[in-house]
């Protein structure tokens, strides 16, 4: 997530919005990404209120002024998808490192135990990053999706649309808790390319390198 909203910032910064340098969001500092309540409360109160059922959660959205932006669509769209892209690229680094702890392994079996944990960790180095990714596509105000799709719609159906960002997180939460079935269509992508990605290095997966 820290990466994903460090790269943001990064965009919009580019694009000629210096909003989120000036609050010192620019930065891969995690404490400055993260919010009280939407990272560390809203999980933990989810997660028990369901008994381990349901829990929802993001980092601090990183504030930018698109009126800054040098092309206004142009820059959007960038700056929307910067974080997803970012994810993705990450996704393809745990891949490969997926496979380089499995392939050290084969030289140094004394430390595969070890090497297992690691391996493990690069597995959910890759999942998460897929799912952070390919949730965030998805066309729900705030979410980064609904940047692009804002842009697609005529200009009277698009400016409706945005009024939801009014009502912050709370869309994509109701959303995701009473009809799960949309963002597993949503997230189908993702848990293909994770399948198709595992089909690639599953052959040095190590003892303890994935779950069971």
């Amino acid at each position: 997530m820290v990466a994903h909203e460090y790269a943001h910032a990064e965009a919009a910064y580019r694009q000629g919005d210096s909003t989120a340098y000036m609050l010192g969001r620019l930065t891969f500092n995690p404490l400055k990404h993260i919010d009280p309540f939407m990272t560390v409360l809203l999980p933990i109160l989810l997660w028990y209120s369901t008994g381990g059922r349901y829990t929802f959660g993001g980092a601090k959205p990183v504030p930018v002024n698109p009126r800054n932006y040098r092309h206004y669509v142009r820059g959007d769209i960038i700056v929307s998808l910067a974080g997803i892209a970012v994810n993705l690229v990450l996704f393809v680094i745990f891949t490969a490192l997926f496979a380089t702890v499995g392939t050290i392994a084969e030289a140094l079996p004394s430390l595969s135990s070890t090497l297992g944990v690691l391996q493990r960790m690069t597995f959910y180095g890759m999942q998460w990053n897929l799912v952070l990714a390919f949730f965030n596509l998805i066309p729900i105000p705030p979410l980064d999706g609904s940047h692009v799709f804002y842009h697609l719609l005529p200009p009277g159906a698009g400016m409706q649309y945005r009024q939801f960002q009014r009502f912050g997180f709370l869309p994509i939460l109701l959303v995701s808790y009473m009809l799960p079935g949309v963002i597993q269509f949503f997230l189908w992508p993702a848990f293909q390319l994770l399948r198709l990605a595992l089909g690639l290095v599953v052959p040095v997966a190590l003892p303890g390198g994935l779950p069971t």
